[in-house]
């Protein structure tokens, strides 16, 4: 592993927006991850206004969302 890289628990997400087909993740180191809904089927399913209600989790090591019972880690997203 290089000293380089960022460790995936360093970095963390500070906001979420989605596209039609798509979650976009902020995160701390000014990077931003676009993932496709189709992995998690919980937030493709769900309204507008399911996907925009979520929180950070531990300062933004990962995401919540209440309203469909779903949690996605940042390290997973980076790992993908």
């Amino acid at each position: 592993m290089s000293t380089l890289a960022p460790s995936p628990t360093a970095v963390l997400a500070v906001s979420v927006s989605f596209s039609d087909d798509a979650m976009h993740v902020q995160l701390s180191d000014g990077r931003e991850i676009s993932v496709p809904l189709e992995w998690f089927p919980r937030l493709r399913d769900a309204t507008s206004k399911q996907r925009q209600n979520w929180r950070l989790i531990a300062r933004g090591i990962g995401i919540h969302w209440e309203d469909i019972d779903e949690d996605v880690a940042v390290s997973t997203l980076l790992r993908s």
